[in-house]
């Protein structure tokens, strides 16, 4: 039987739990905690370099839409949207290579659409923080912020 990501297997009713409609269990690491402990991460990084915290997770209503992790304020006003990008290492082409087009349209469709509540657009830009690594492994953690990373033209 196939199932799209969006299906999950239900559990046999005879007890016993399928892997695919497993709970996760307390204090077990998923992709949702990295991906936080990432925001989070950046955050402090950019608030140690000056920027304010307009707003997390901003997303478009519906479906389909954008979502922007973090819109900060730069000390010279400029609103900067920022994408986190997580990965426990660089093979692959590591974080940054996980920025494709199609990301960087839904991102930005997503600050247009947090624009639209401003009579005048503000300066704008577009960063990526690059976290890589992991907490404990050689090397640690890596922070990279990519200042201007794509434009929306």
């Amino acid at each position: 039987m196939w199932f799209s990501r969006k299906q999950v297997a239900k559990a046999p009713t005879g007890g016993g739990a399928s892997a695919a409609g497993a709970q996760n269990q307390p204090g077990q690491i998923t992709t949702k905690r990295l991906g936080d402990a990432a925001e989070s991460l950046a955050l402090g990084y950019l608030v140690h370099a000056g920027l304010s915290l307009v707003q997390s997770n901003y997303r478009t209503p519906g479906r389909g839409g954008g979502e922007v992790d973090l819109i900060m304020r730069a000390p010279d006003g400029t609103l900067v949207f920022v994408e986190v990008r997580q990965r426990k290492s660089r093979s692959h082409g590591g974080a940054g290579a996980s920025i494709g087009v199609t990301k960087q349209r839904r991102i930005i469709f997503a600050a247009r659409h947090y624009l639209m509540r401003f009579a005048t657009s503000p300066p704008c830009r577009f960063d990526v923080v690059l976290v890589e690594g992991e907490e404990g492994a050689p090397g640690g953690v890596s922070v990279e912020w990519l200042r201007g990373a794509f434009d929306a033209d």
